[in-house]
This record gives C-alpha cells, sequence and structure tokens, in this order.
C-alpha cells in the first residue's frame, strides 16, 4: 500500500514541511525507518535519532524546534504520539477490511442475517437467529452461538468463542480465543462438602469500541447482563466474572480479574496480575496498581495498590517500615538483653 505524505498529513490533521507528493509504502520507528517508510518523534528523548533517520517522512509536535539540519520531511500535527496512533489504526482497518466473502466450509443458517462486506473465514460456525451488521469480519474457527448480534465494523479473530443471546456493539475487536458468555463461577455448597451448579443464565453486553485481548474471558451474568461499557480495552488473559460492570473507557492489564458483581466505574485503570473481590464498588477514575490484591470501595480519583491494597501514600509509607523492621527487631532483641542483664534489687 503506497500513500504520499500528503495523504497522511489529510489522515492525521497535520501540515507537511516539504514535498507532499513523496510516496511512502511502510510504517517503522525512528530508529529503524528507512527510506520510503513515515514514523513519529513524541519524546523529546529520541530526537538524536532524527537527525539520523533515512525516513521519508516524521510526524512531529508542531513545537518542534531542529538542532541540526534533517533529510526526512517534517508532518507537524497537535499530538506526535496520537496522530502516529491514528495513522496505525487507518493502517489495521485497511488491512482487515480488505478481506470479504464467505469461505467453505463453515455452518451459516438462514435465519442469520447479515449486512454488506461480510467475511467469514472458513470452518466457522454461526448459531440460528444471528444478527450481524455490516462490515464484519470474522476469521476461521470461531463459534458464534444462537441469538447473538453483532454490531457494524467488528474484527472477530480466530478461535473467538461467543455464546448464545450476547450482545456485541458497533467497532469492537476481540483477539484470538477470546470467550464472550461462557459459564460463570457459581456454584452452591451442599452438606456432603460437595457443590451444586448454578445455573447461569444471562448473557454478556459489550457496548461500542471496545477492545478485548486474547484469551480474555468474560462470564455470563446469573441473571441479566455482565456488561462492559463502550470504549473499554481489556489487555490479554483478563478474568471478567458473572454480573461485573466495567465503565466507560476504563483500562485493565494483563493477568487482572475481576470477581463476580463488582461495579468498576468510568475510566478506571487497573494494572497486571490484579485481583478484586466481588460487589465490590471501583470509583471512576481510580488507579490501581500491578498485583494489587482489593479488598474494599475505592474513592473517586484515588490510585491504590498492593496486598492489602491502601493508598498510595500510606503504601509509600509502610514499605519503608517494612523495610527497617529487621534493623527494629535487632534493636528490640538488644533492649529485651539489657533488661534481662539489669541488677535486681
Amino acid at each position: 500500500m503506497e500513500f504520499t505524505l500528503g495523504q497522511i498529513a489529510g489522515i492525521i490533521d497535520g501540515k507537511v514541511e516539504g514535498n507532499s507528493e513523496i510516496k511512502v509504502s511502510a510504517i517503522g520507528s525512528i530508529e529503524e525507518a528507512r527510506s520510503g517508510s513515515v514514523s513519529f518523534l513524541s519524546n523529546p528523548k529520541y530526537e538524536s535519532h532524527i537527525y539520523q533517520s533515512q525516513a521519508s517522512g516524521v510526524i512531529v509536535n508542531h513545537d518542534f524546534k531542529p538542532q541540526k539540519e534533517l533529510t526526512p520531511v517534517l508532518i507537524r500535527v497537535k499530538n506526535a504520539y496520537l496522530a502516529f496512533t491514528t495513522l496505525l489504526q487507518e493502517y489495521q482497518r485497511i488491512m482487515n477490511f480488505s478481506k470479504s466473502g464467505i469461505e467453505k466450509p463453515n455452518y451459516l443458517p438462514e435465519s442469520t442475517s447479515h449486512g454488506e462486506n461480510l467475511y467469514l473465514g472458513a470452518f466457522s460456525y454461526i448459531g440460528e437467529n444471528v444478527t450481524i451488521g455490516a462490515n464484519v469480519k470474522i476469521y476461521p474457527h470461531t463459534y458464534i452461538g444462537d441469538n447473538v448480534t453483532i454490531g457494524d465494523n467488528c474484527i472477530i479473530y480466530p478461535n473467538v468463542t461467543v455464546y448464545q443471546n450476547c450482545k456485541i456493539g458497533n467497532y469492537c475487536t476481540l483477539q484470538a480465543g477470546v470467550a464472550v458468555g461462557s459459564h460463570g463461577f457459581g456454584f452452591a455448597p451442599k452438606e456432603d462438602g460437595s457443590y451444586e451448579n448454578i445455573p447461569q443464565v444471562g448473557n454478556v453486553i459489550l457496548e461500542d469500541h471496545v477492545d478485548v485481548g486474547a484469551n480474555t474471558t468474560i462470564d455470563c451474568a446469573t441473571f441479566e447482563s455482565t456488561i462492559i461499557r463502550k470504549g473499554v480495552k481489556l489487555d490479554n488473559l483478563v478474568q471478567i466474572a458473572h454480573n461485573v460492570e466495567v465503565g466507560e473507557n476504563t483500562v485493565i492489564a494483563s493477568q487482572s480479574g475481576i470477581s463476580g458483581s463488582t461495579k468498576v466505574g468510568k475510566q478506571v485503570i487497573i494494572a497486571g496480575q490484579v485481583g478484586i473481590v466481588g460487589h465490590l464498588h471501583i470509583a471512576d477514575k481510580t488507579t490501581i496498581g500491578a498485583q494489587s490484591g482489593i479488598l474494599r470501595n475505592s474513592k473517586e480519583g484515588e490510585t491504590i495498590w498492593g496486598t492489602p491494597a491502601m493508598d498510595k501514600g500510606q503504601q509509600a509509607k509502610s514499605l519503608v517500615i517494612f523495610r527497617k523492621l529487621p534493623s527494629v527487631m535487632k534493636r528490640i532483641e538488644e533492649l529485651e538483653e539489657k533488661i534481662l542483664n539489669l541488677p535486681s534489687n
């Protein structure tokens, strides 16, 4: 695929300084990009690389002032990092949406309806009464259960499973191995010490612009719905339990798990390997540090970490004390010895 720098500037709302007719066909880092490639510079830490770069074009911030002569043509934008992200998204969109048609073999019943430009990969199974929007790409070995709804412009990568009755909004991306609507972890203890399975009869709702990473699982609700609100981004290997609700534009990093019926607010940041117990409320704009164990509700805008998690200031002070424990213990033992050796009256 080939674009001129002028066309790229149009995509990212930028202004070209130099020859806008130069053509590029690749995207690369500022260190590695070669002639015919476009790159970006947003972090001043990497500015030295732009003076040796052989890239045909480099996206930079409006306020960038070169200190030396440059080879690349500059494309000035308000935010180079976001602009480059937009360019990558457009590149990915073109690559993904170039696929179309229905491959064989697969199962696509007459009761299923779909919009234009459907791509259905080989060995896929589409259940009864499924509704699929326009420009949807479903890659091979995918299972879509009965009565599922999939909105427009979704990408569902190989080996994804979407269980019956689930709803997926517009512009959603499900990476390989995702399971949406799997059985919630609900078991009732019996008198003999065994467990009785509690049927999970709800579904999962993904609103618009939700991204779900590879091998992430989102369990169906016991009743009603497990809900992932619009703009949520889930990393690989995330576990969302039954009846959880994740608020708008929240991001959750890899290997984190949220137990049943917890409500996560808007614009929450959850780092990797976080565990959250059930029936909690994580307030809007909470930030949770990596490997934290969350046993309580949070306050809006709070930053917490540790196990059990606490306010970051308290946690930092506690760590200082924790590091001093060996020396404190030594002093206590010395004091005990002195007390024992005091002369008796």
